[in-house]
């Protein structure tokens, strides 16, 4: 459920929450008879409340890939090692835990991957990172060429991310005989049970159930000022550049795909580990690499039309939503890959052989065969794709034209004014179209 709610959101929440004229300050002072000299809170606009927010939102990231590891482990090895004495936490720590260690370390990379993207959280609680110097350098003081060497060194720290998550896919795994059978359930009774319900409670409560309790009483008593037709202008532009790029994502995906599957040589390797990095690429680092290249031949195309057709039309490329849907197929292609190779490896390539020997065309096949039996990994694809765009925040900041609002810059802009209570419903309608592509994922894993 966390990963529905941007790290952002849930950054603005607890900074109202727990500031000190916030409820819970107050209501320690007040219940307690305390003084602000006597009882103070830490303040949450810091560093370790930075890593904090990040942390009970990105942790499903290792969740995910590690409860996987653990169903697909063997139950043999584990009764064999009760069977010789070991207590369930034993056998736990000895056993279980480090077959997994490939999927944690897998799903910790990821989360390393996304914190260095983070912008909005660290900028709102002013930490100095590599996304808010990038941005700064840039649009406060101006300085592309500081801001593009900014950009160089934060891509050598996601290089090394890139690697190790690869490497965490190959490395040696714990000798396992496969899924061989239903471990038996332990039932918890008395103190035992109460501290595994709040420990798997407390995580959820922290990431989703409070923020968005406590944005539902900001949009029900607040609520932003211009909803209505303005509103719904901020809605048609999110929809607009986020339907937009998950349709180009997926045809992309579903090419590169294609082509890796009927000419798996080195190069279309190469080229599809090349085409799907951009996941790994911060939203700022994107945009800077983007910026000044296409301004460039923004200039180069409006010189050519005045000199020979007398037109200028001012900013082709990056004046307009061309940019920001581009930006986004680069960041997110790397989801559509996945969801649409996930449905593609479940394809037997017996399917592909039999039509082309009947002597049905390469694009027949494909029509005929391929794109029917995916039809659930597409829909899945669109729907990530469309729901991670929605999100975006840096990249959105950086490239998009003038007086163009979206969901999430309405929620940065009203947030950054302290105006949480007026932000709370876009931010409610980033939250809750989240929501649909979480409840598909764990329906899908728990089939």
């Amino acid at each position: 459920l966390p990963m529905a709610a941007p790290a952002y959101i849930v950054a603005y929440v607890y900074t109202d929450l727990l500031s000190f004229s916030g409820p819970v300050q107050t209501l320690f002072r007040e219940g307690l008879n305390l003084g602000p000299e006597i009882f103070e809170f830490p303040e949450i606009r810091s560093l370790p409340g930075a890593a904090l927010v990040i942390s009970i939102v990105l942790y499903p990231y290792v969740y995910l890939l590690t409860r996987v590891a653990f169903l697909q482990s063997s139950v043999t090895l584990f009764d064999a090692a009760r069977t010789l004495g070991s207590s369930p936490g034993k056998a736990f720590f000895r056993i279980a835990l480090p077959a997994a260690r490939p999927a944690i370390v897998g799903g910790l990379s990821l989360v390393l991957m996304e914190t260095l993207a983070d912008f909005g959280v660290v900028d709102y609680f002013g930490v100095p990172t590599f996304a808010t110097g990038i941005f700064r350098t840039w649009f406060a003081s101006g300085e592309k060429l500081a801001a593009t060497k900014l950009a160089a060194v934060l891509f050598l720290f996601v290089i090394a991310l890139v690697v190790l998550e690869k490497s965490s896919r190959n490395s040696e795994e714990a000798p396992a005989t496969g899924i061989d059978g239903k471990t038996r359930k332990l039932q918890l009774r008395g103190l035992n049970a109460v501290l595994a319900f709040s420990a798997c409670a407390l995580p959820v409560g922290l990431g989703c159930i409070i923020p968005l309790y406590r944005l539902c009483n900001f949009a029900w008593e607040v609520g932003d000022p211009l909803w209505g037709e303005q509103f719904i202008d901020f809605a048609f532009n999110t929809i607009q550049v986020a339907l937009l790029a998950a349709i180009f994502a997926v045809v992309a995906a579903l090419q590169l795909n294609t082509t890796r599957r009927l000419a798996a040589t080195k190069a279309t390797r190469l080229a599809t580990g090349l085409a799907t990095l951009g996941y790994a690429l911060p939203g700022t680092m994107l945009a800077v690499g983007l910026l000044s290249p296409l301004s460039q031949v923004d200039r180069q195309l409006t010189e050519f039309s005045e000199s020979y057709f007398g037109w200028s039309g001012g900013l082709i490329l990056s004046g307009t939503i061309a940019l920001l849907v581009y930006a986004y197929i680069t960041r997110f292609l790397t989801v559509a890959y996945n969801a649409t190779d996930s449905g593609m490896s479940q394809i037997p390539s017996s399917y592909y052989e039999a039509a082309r020997t009947m002597g049905a065309a390469p694009f027949r096949v494909i029509a005929k065969i391929q794109l029917p039996l995916l039809r659930r990994s597409i829909v899945t694809a669109l729907l990530l794709v469309f729901v991670d765009t929605m999100r975006e925040l840096p990249a959105t900041l950086l490239l998009r034209p003038f007086n163009f609002e979206t969901l999430a810059t309405r929620v940065y802009r009203l947030a950054g004014d302290e105006r949480l209570a007026e932000a709370s419903t876009a931010a409610l309608c980033i939250v809750a179209l989240g929501l649909l592509p979480v409840l598909l994922v764990t329906r899908q894993s728990r089939q």
